[in-house]
This record gives C-alpha cells, structure tokens and sequence, in this order.
C-alpha cells in the first residue's frame, strides 16, 4: 500500500499513488462487503419476486394463466426436445410458492443461503424453458452462487441469530465474548 510519505510532485500536489490509495479506501467504504451482501439479495428477490406475483389469485389459488403457461407455453429444452413439464399444475404451484418464499427469505436475510440454493436452482429451470435468457439468467446464476459462497452479511437476521447463539453458548460456557464477528463453520477436511 502506498503511504502517506510519499514525496509530492514538483507542483506540490499529491503523488498520482497518494489520489489512487485515497480513492481506493473511497470505494472500500461504499463497497462494504456486508451493504454488497444486502444490495445482492434484494437484486436476486426482485425479478424472481415479480414473477411470483403473477401467479396468484388469492392465498394459495395460482390462477388460470400460471397453470396454462405449465400446461401449454413452458417446455423443457433439453437434447431431443423440447418437452412439456411433467405435473404442469404441481409445477406452477411449486414455482410460484418457490418465487413468493425464497425473495422474502433472502430480504430478510433468513436462510439466505438455503434460499439462494433454491432460487439457483429455478434459474437452471428457468434457462432450460427460456435458452435465449442466457444472458440475464447468468447474472442471476452468479448473485446466488455469490450469496451461498459468502453468505448475507451483517444486515441479516442470519447474522443475528448466529451472534445471539454465539452469546448464547459463551454465556453458558462462562467465556466473554472475543469477538462480536459471526463465522461460518470451518469445513472438515
């Protein structure tokens, strides 16, 4: 890193090194990792979010639309195909379950990785009805990949309840808090 003893320029302006390490701690503070986490998970809600919507009549009835779409409009584009969904009713139920629960579960930041699974999962179905997405479905691909690696960030109620737990178990334990950081599990290798 560059410091701050650097010499100037001639004209007594800061060195270009000194204005790169300035704006460069600019952007780590506007970028904060955990307010990225944030913004990532409501990106990956919305679209997912609004297509949901779409599908219901009421509390639990999809409407006629969703169902035709299964039934007549979506088919599967794998080799040898396109087929037609299997259970296309089931499917448009689940799909639309899936849609209203997995948004409101990654805003909330509540099982935000289990919802980014599902929710990369639907994009694969999503890009297996609609090929020519690619584009737009690989963006969604690559937020719930980010998500699952990475996790929701501190604005979560996640992180809440892993701190509340980590409390918790030092309380019973009769330790102090260390650290107010909340950690995934390390990995058994």
């Amino acid at each position: 890193m560059i410091t701050d003893q650097r010499m100037t320029a001639a004209s007594g302006l800061p060195s270009l090194g000194l204005l790169l390490d300035k704006a460069n701690d600019l952007i780590r503070t506007i970028a904060a990792p955990s307010l990225v986490q944030l913004v990532l998970r409501a990106a990956l809600a919305v679209p997912f979010w609004r297509s949901g919507i779409l599908k219901w009549d009421g509390f639990l009835r999809l409407n006629d639309t969703a169902v035709a779409l299964f039934s007549d409009e979506f088919m599967l584009h794998l080799p040898g195909g396109p087929y037609h969904f299997p259970a296309p009713a089931v499917l448009a139920f689940l799909s639309g379950c899936g849609e209203i629960m997995f948004p409101i579960l990654l805003v909330l930041g509540l099982g935000t990785r289990f919802a980014a699974l599902g929710l990369l999962f639907m994009t694969v179905i999503v890009e297996l009805t609609v090929p020519d997405g690619w584009p737009l479905h690989l963006t969604w691909a690559a937020m719930a990949l980010a998500l699952m690696a990475y996790g929701p960030g501190h604005i979560s109620l996640d992180h809440l309840i892993c701190r509340a737990r980590s409390h918790a178990r030092q309380d019973a334990a009769g330790l102090t808090a260390r650290s107010g950081r909340c950690r995934p599990r390390a990995s058994a290798r």
